[in-house]
């Protein structure tokens, strides 16, 4: 996830982009699918322009049980540097046009709604100062060249820590780069294969569920019409 970089910004296939959907230059997202050709000879362009990982990512996270019960806090680190930060109570547009437009909002103003209370904000600072600020007790990031475990064993291990952070490359090709590792306590992998980024974060999160017992607990608030006590009707 970034705005689209100077070193591009005027190339014609940007351009032409910008012009036809009536963006604002200085804050659209980069996006391959639309600026394969500008990207061409950007450095390390085969893990940048996809913003659609992120966004598939964080409609599992956002919309799974552990967020809904406020069990759950959500960060995204850019490639040039950018900490966003999620509300649990957030619910992100399905649609990819439209969550860009936010996206493209929160580049500009910063937070989301840009008056009031806001759901998403946006800060400079890199992995380590995200990672400073929550503290965790124990971090581990999910990667296929790390110690081989299953999600439920990975989450039965995990559920005893209060404070935890997983991280999750949000990027199509590649791995986590050796400064980022360094600042984490673990490197697992729960497949053999690549799997994407938000398939790795929904199969854990459901195994995390299931060890801290969540589900039956959410079942167990249900009313006889089938409401649970605590459902709260929510706005994107």
């Amino acid at each position: 996830m970034e705005i689209v970089p100077q070193a591009i910004i005027s190339h014609p296939q940007i351009l032409r982009y910008i012009k036809r959907l009536g963006k604002k230059r200085e804050f659209t997202i980069l996006d391959k699918s639309y600026h394969y050709q500008a990207m061409v000879n950007l450095v390390e362009k085969e893990r940048r322009g996809r913003p659609d990982i992120i966004h598939l990512t964080l409609l599992e996270a956002l919309g799974a049980p552990l967020n809904l019960e406020g069990l759950l806090r959500v960060y995204v680190h850019t490639y040039n540097n950018h900490i966003i930060t999620f509300k649990p109570e957030i619910r992100l547009p399905r649609n990819f046009n439209r969550f860009i437009g936010l996206m493209e909002q929160l580049f500009e103003k910063r937070k989301v709604p840009p008056e009031g209370d806001a759901l998403m904000t946006l800060q400079d600072g890199s992995l380590e100062k995200l990672l400073g600020g929550v503290k965790p007790k124990h971090s581990v990031v999910l990667t296929r060249n790390g110690q081989p475990e299953p999600p439920f064993k990975l989450a039965e291990r995990l559920a005893k820590y209060e404070e935890l952070v997983v991280v999750v490359g949000g990027f199509p090709q590649g791995h986590i780069s050796e400064q980022s590792l360094r600042l984490i306590n673990e490197q697992i992998s729960i497949d053999p294969s690549g799997l994407d980024a938000g398939i790795a974060t929904s199969r854990l999160l459901s195994a995390y569920e299931a060890a801290i017992g969540l589900m039956e607990r959410r079942l167990q608030r249900i009313h006889v019409g089938g409401t649970p006590e605590n459902s709260k009707t929510r706005k994107t």
